[in-house]
């Protein structure tokens, strides 16, 4: 089973990290990963709830959440024909920041074949992903 992982140090609370982390259809101003993520029951990850992501190079793909540890963690997961992708997005405090994980693994008869054509790509964006949640997360909270 093909897994990817990225891991970030942020300079802000947990909290704070995880509102940035679960505003999940705002993350197509944080990263060039994602075209558009649109809540189909609710705009934030609740178990169950289901997402219409949309990213570059990549097929459109219904995500639904099967896991929330509130404040801590969320998972959700979407299949293919011949693949079920699951994305973890962890948040655990660090000192006087956060650690945030970013990991995919795939599983099914195509993960490998789909792994060694779009590894590279999948890597990147979740690169791109936890620097965009950095970056979000290290500005200054809105006043309001």
């Amino acid at each position: 089973m093909p897994t990817y992982s990225y891991a970030s140090t942020i300079a802000a609370p947990a909290p704070r990290v995880w509102q940035i982390l679960t505003d999940v259809e705002r993350w197509p101003e944080l990263t060039a990963s994602m075209t558009s993520v649109r809540g189909l029951d609710t705009p934030r990850p609740t178990l169950g709830a289901r997402f219409d992501v949309r990213q570059p190079k990549l097929r459109k793909a219904l995500w639904t959440v099967t896991r929330v540890d509130e404040g801590t963690s969320f998972v959700w997961e979407s299949r293919a024909p011949g693949v079920l992708s699951r994305a973890t997005h962890l948040v655990e405090p660090d000192g006087d920041g956060t650690r945030l994980t970013l990991t995919l693994d795939q599983s099914g008869f195509l993960a490998w074949p789909i792994g060694f054509l779009a590894g590279g790509l999948v890597r990147r964006y979740l690169a791109l992903e936890a620097q965009g949640i950095r970056s979000r997360s290290e500005q200054p909270a809105a006043q309001g």
